[in-house]
């Protein structure tokens, strides 16, 4: 848990610190008080942080904490996150077929559009591996969204069959 204060002034300092633990998947339980499930990696993490802010001008405590009472609310915070960004990984996945279909209607088989969806699937497997990083608990919407990827990946084959096909032709 990182209780924390930083200065009021200038604003990107407290949303520098905002992005920096939603990075790191953290929660906040209230203003300033933020938490990772227990990790090598979620203390190194928030000591680096508490660093930055002390840096800012500000201060922060690092503590290990065990919730004696509404521990399944903060699992439930944590699968919230997680599920969330799961959600538009979801979203992307959409977009991305929705592409493709449309590439193909159009009949653009070429290796300029195979690329540039490569580049798109590439960046959606980046991304699914941050989350899934950060998913130490198990949030319920992981799996659809791996599995929604792997869809991506196989239409992507499908899409690429058909500009090697054009190719030959």
């Amino acid at each position: 848990m990182l209780v924390y204060r930083v200065p009021g002034e200038p604003s990107r300092l407290r949303a520098t610190v905002w992005r920096r633990l939603k990075a790191a998947g953290a929660v906040y339980l209230a203003n300033s008080v933020a938490v990772l499930p227990s990790s090598v990696e979620a203390e190194r993490t928030l000591r680096k942080l508490r660093a930055e802010i002390e840096g800012m001008g500000g201060t922060g405590q690092l503590l290990r904490a065990e919730a004696l009472a509404g521990q399944d609310e903060v699992v439930a915070a944590f699968n919230a996150a997680r599920d969330a960004e799961y959600d538009e990984v979801l979203s992307r996945c959409e977009d991305f077929q929705a592409e493709l279909d449309k590439e193909s209607a159009a009949s653009k088989f070429t290796y300029a559009e195979l690329e540039e969806n490569e580049e798109d699937l590439a960046k959606l497997r980046r991304w699914m591996d941050k989350i899934r990083s950060r998913d130490t608990l198990g949030a319920p919407r992981g799996e659809q969204a791996v599995e929604a990827v792997e869809r991506c990946a196989q239409a992507l084959d499908a899409f690429a069959e058909r500009v090697y096909a054009a190719e030959a032709e």
